[in-house]
């Protein structure tokens, strides 16, 4: 595996860990976490903006053997995406948006369905990352949790692709949820076991972004949905730089590119946040 951490590194920093600081340096404005979610003081580029992310490469992040990214993961991470298209285009990595709306899990519900396209769409990544953000529909037992990571694994391998799991945010279950927590639990500990033994898989705590369980509101401004479990773009913004930095311990020669670069670029307006 191209990366410099160890698989399933402690964490270092908190959900507080001076992005606020990073993003108030780029954009002057120190009442917010957020550069986007200051659009008014700042000013910001169109909503078309965000289209043209993840169009460039650069050489030290294709000699890195980092570019492309994709990305896998439900419509949580759809909206995650939009930040972190923007983010890893500034930082000259190709980045390649594969989550979906409707489902993107590898197991649980029609997960069979996902792995029919599944093969394909990986190609893709080839040479590059593979980032799958476990899903609120990765039910199932622990051994077909395990089974379905793994199969990630050996796929991307074949392709000469790394795999980052990531822990998915914390929600706040409803009706439909409440029975699966369990489940999801599980499928975080499946996660954690195949990246510790698998060579080209690594495992990203996410709960340094989000802590353990699901907030509105981080540092006095919105990050998350009111429905308890998408993010808002403050959300986006805060995982897109973490993202970042975790992509630069594991890299060698990745730099990435400072917030004032992709947060006000216009793609806070995407209609994928929503109850924020």
């Amino acid at each position: 595996m191209r990366t410099n951490a160890a698989n399933t590194a402690a964490p270092t920093t908190t959900a507080s860990w001076g992005l606020s600081d990073r993003l108030c340096r780029a954009t002057g404005v120190a009442s917010v976490l957020l550069a986007a979610m200051a659009l008014a003081a700042c000013g910001a580029g169109e909503a078309g903006d965000a289209d043209s992310g993840g169009s460039t490469d650069s050489a030290q992040a294709a000699d890195a053997g980092l570019s492309p990214v994709l990305f896998l993961g439900d419509s949580v991470a759809a909206g995650q995406a939009v930040a972190l298209q923007q983010g890893l285009a500034e930082s000259g990595v190709t980045f390649i948006d594969a989550t979906s709306t409707g489902g993107g899990n590898l197991v649980g519900p029609n997960a069979e369905a996902q792995w029919k396209a599944l093969p394909e769409t990986l190609e893709r990544a080839e040479g590059g990352v593979v980032l799958y953000q476990l899903t609120t529909y990765d039910w199932g037992a622990p051994g077909e949790q395990r089974a379905a990571y793994e199969r990630l694994a050996e796929t991307a391998a074949s392709l000469d692709a790394d795999v980052l799991l990531v822990s998915m945010p914390p929600i706040r279950p409803d009706e439909f949820y409440e029975p699966h927590m369990d489940e999801l639990a599980n499928a975080d500990d499946a996660a954690r076991q195949v990246a510790e033994d698998l060579d080209g898989v690594d495992y990203l705590d996410a709960s340094e972004v989000w802590g353990d369980e699901y907030a509105r509101e981080r540092g006095g401004a919105i990050d998350r949905s009111d429905d308890g479990i998408h993010t808002c773009p403050q959300g986006a913004a805060r995982f897109t730089d973490w993202i970042l930095e975790q992509l630069a311990d594991r890299y060698d020669g990745f730099t990435p590119a400072d917030p004032d670069t992709w947060a006000n670029t216009g793609w806070s307006d995407s209609e994928l946040f929503h109850g924020c």
